[in-house]
């Protein structure tokens, strides 16, 4: 079951306030009103405006709140993202929560549109992974699209993916084929991929009725050319693993359907957001 994201929301906001904001109450005049923009200090692409727009809403309902841009946008440093206005203690209440979520959504989606810009080929879709951070994927993997790029499986439920650990607890290949064809008739509509080592894993996998893709796991773009003549009927074929903003368009150029990359979610930089205040009176 997937977490939502408004209780994920408010889950961090307790983490955040706990049982109150000790130096707002203190020093900020509980009348005081005053207007927040976020404001980008480098270039980026956009994710995560309407989280960050919820964490405001749920400390203070009355807030007014302007998004500048939206998800998916280019901003360069300056561009303001987000304005909010009201109760100078309530923006400084909700700012760090605000500001985490879209720092981090927004760096999944500006590098994400980095390798999406690198490959510089429509025809090969970069894909996500399941390295996310725990309790966030569907923002992270929206983040991901917001980027240009396209979600792969949400979980263990939605699709099965035959990596060699299950290949190595199976024992034999013997009953390889037998078994993807029980789960076939059994699960019709789903979608199955068995990862490969390997030429040979490649060459043997081809041949198996009810495979819909062969994830390619650490091969050089010489090794992807060679399985990719291999390729029988509608297969697809997704390479992963060591794949980087340098080497990515060389890997794109065999041809792949799919390049799957963890980093996109797993060691996207936060990019360098800020909110300024100014006060209005009250």
């Amino acid at each position: 079951m997937k977490p939502k994201r408004n209780d994920l929301i408010a889950a961090a906001l307790q983490e955040d306030i706990g049982e109150g904001d000790v130096t707002t109450d203190f020093f900020v005049p509980e009348t005081l009103h005053a207007t927040g923009r976020i404001v980008a200090r480098e270039n980026a692409v956009v994710a995560g405006t309407e989280a960050a727009a919820e964490a405001f809403r749920q400390v203070d309902a009355s807030l007014g709140i302007q998004l500048a841009c939206h998800d998916g946008d280019n901003i360069a440093a300056g561009d303001m993202i987000i304005e909010v206005r009201g109760l100078a203690r309530s923006i400084l209440r909700a700012e760090r929560v605000a500001l985490n979520f879209l720092q981090r959504l927004c760096g999944i989606a500006t590098l994400t549109r980095q390798f999406v810009d690198a490959v510089g080929n429509p025809s090969t879709k970069i894909l996500d992974t399941r390295k996310t951070t725990p309790g966030l994927r569907a923002l992270e993997k929206a983040a991901v699209v917001a980027g240009g790029g396209a979600n792969h499986r949400f979980g263990l439920y939605d699709m099965v993916i035959v990596k060699d650990n299950h290949l190595a607890a199976l024992g034999e290949l013997s009953g390889f084929a037998d078994r993807i064809r029980r789960l076939r008739q059994e699960r019709p509509n789903i979608r199955i991929e068995v990862e490969a080592d390997n030429l040979e894993q490649v060459r043997a996998f081809v041949e198996v009725d009810g495979i819909d893709a062969i994830l390619l796991d650490n091969m050089t773009p010489a090794q992807i050319r060679e399985a990719l003549a291999l390729k029988r009927n509608n297969m697809k074929f997704e390479a992963s693993g060591g794949i980087t903003l340098k080497n990515v368009r060389r890997v794109a150029a065999t041809g792949v359907d799919y390049i799957s990359i963890g980093a996109l979610t797993n060691s996207a930089r936060a990019i360098d957001l800020a909110l300024e205040m100014t006060h209005d009176g009250g």
